[in-house]
């Protein structure tokens, strides 16, 4: 009997990088391959990042573990990091390196590469429904911004959206699937526009033409938040959370990293946010120790997100990107002065993250529930509709399902019930009770 080749899929960096996995999980799975999750499959696929060299260095990382623990597995990377380090990656032992344009020609170009027994099948099914609950998908990509810090228009610089009929269809698929909420990515959404069709267009088309229980947009940029767009969100199946990078609080900053807009144009729009829907939350990202950044401009940011009252940060250090403007800027901050910076600056991210949940203490707000955190706990988590992660016990099964839960506050011993069951724990999350 001919052994049908497995396939395992590890993705890096951005929700962008995990729609173009699923969606390449489910054409190899049409195509015939079986999926086997972890080290021991015949084929490792490594979908990578490149916005940091730390990304960089987790995708070298993977691929030379890998083939140290399956010496005989094909081992074939892809994504951003692919399209500026083909030979780095060969010499860390990539059997196949494909950029970004190439990446959904995988499965033809395998087939040419692997030999196997493929059958088609339809197997996509079984992959979502093993208590999967979200699923990405890629709506838009490319970006020509060219912010002086960031790589992305060098390695995505092929921009299209997808049509519109496409994704609807896409998501009704989903829906059939079971899952529960549909996440639009890609590297600008706001710049979606399929023959005039723009962002809010396609949400519309999407709200009335498919039944999905929730639907969440993943990146917006501030000024792309218009009062049509926010309009939309009186359908209540829309996720009221709202990621609109900030990457600095300091105007002058701002303007060395190229950024469209201004401190005072990113508050505007977070209170035309908040005005509408005062329960919505804010996330955001940050930069600490850009080129230049003097103790003042850094102290202008953490005030800025001090008085921001963000739900979430995402710190990064700043990362020099060969080929970007920013490299070739003067005024570097030393490495230390950067970490210490950042530190502080996710120091601060925690306190506003578990400011910002403690407002929703006892209030019942509907609860997108995952998988148990860890079989046989009883605990599962999710999500609140405006994305506050919540815990919970409950002797039946929640996957999947979207109810009612009353959200209470971490008590100790709740703290060490949660870490007894596996969970983080981190900042920003908290206790509930289900309502039946």
């Amino acid at each position: 009997m001919t052994h049908r080749p497995t396939v395992a899929i590890h993705t890096l960096g951005c929700k962008l990088n995990q729609a173009e996995s699923e969606r390449l999980a489910r054409e190899l799975s049409l195509t015939g391959y079986g999926f086997k999750p972890g080290k021991a499959a015949d084929i490792q696929i490594i979908n990578t990042c490149t916005v940091t060299h730390i990304a960089d260095r987790k995708s070298r990382h993977m691929v030379r573990m890998l083939r140290r623990h399956n010496p005989q597995a094909f081992i074939v990377v892809t994504g951003c990091y692919a399209e500026s380090a083909y030979q780095d990656l060969l010499d860390c032992g990539a059997d196949l390196v494909i950029g970004n344009r190439d990446k959904m020609s995988l499965p033809d170009m395998m087939a040419s590469k692997i030999k196997g027994s493929l059958n088609s099948g339809h197997g996509w099914d079984t992959l979502s429904s093993a208590g999967r609950v979200r699923s990405f998908i890629k709506i838009q990509d490319g970006c020509n911004n060219f912010c002086s810090y960031c790589i992305v228009p060098y390695v995505r610089s092929n921009i299209f959206s997808l049509d519109a009929n496409e994704v609807i269809t896409e998501i009704r698929e989903r829906v059939a699937a079971r899952y529960g909420e549909v996440v639009l990515t890609g590297t600008e959404i706001g710049a979606y526009n399929d023959n005039s069709l723009k962002l809010s267009g396609l949400i519309q088309r999407i709200l009335k033409e498919t039944d999905i229980k929730r639907l969440h947009l993943s990146s917006l940029q501030p000024q792309g938040v218009s009062p049509q767009l926010l309009s939309l969100w009186k359908d209540s199946r829309l996720s009221r959370h709202f990621h609109l990078a900030l990457q600095s609080g300091s105007d002058s900053v701002l303007k060395r990293m190229r950024r469209n807009y201004d401190t005072a144009q990113y508050k505007k729009t977070v209170d035309k946010i908040l005005g509408i829907m005062p329960d919505a939350s804010i996330t955001t990202d940050i930069i600490a120790g850009f080129p230049g950044e003097s103790d003042a401009e850094f102290l202008e940011s953490y005030d800025f997100c001090k008085n921001a009252g963000f739900a979430a940060m995402h710190v990064f250090v700043y990362s020099a990107r060969q080929g970007t403007l920013a490299a070739k800027m003067p005024g570097k901050v030393g490495e230390q002065l950067k970490k210490e910076r950042s530190l502080q600056m996710m120091k601060l991210a925690a306190h506003s993250a578990d400011e910002f949940a403690g407002h929703f203490i006892g209030q019942i707000r509907d609860v997108l529930w995952e998988n148990e955190t860890r079989r046989g706990s009883g605990i599962y988590a999710g999500l609140t509709d405006n994305y506050i992660r919540a815990y919970a016990k409950s002797g039946e099964d929640l996957t999947n399902k979207i109810l009612k839960a009353r959200l209470l506050d971490q008590a100790k011993e709740v703290k060490n019930l949660m870490l007894r069951a596996s969970t983080r724990g981190n900042h920003g999350e908290l206790w509930s009770e289900v309502l039946r």
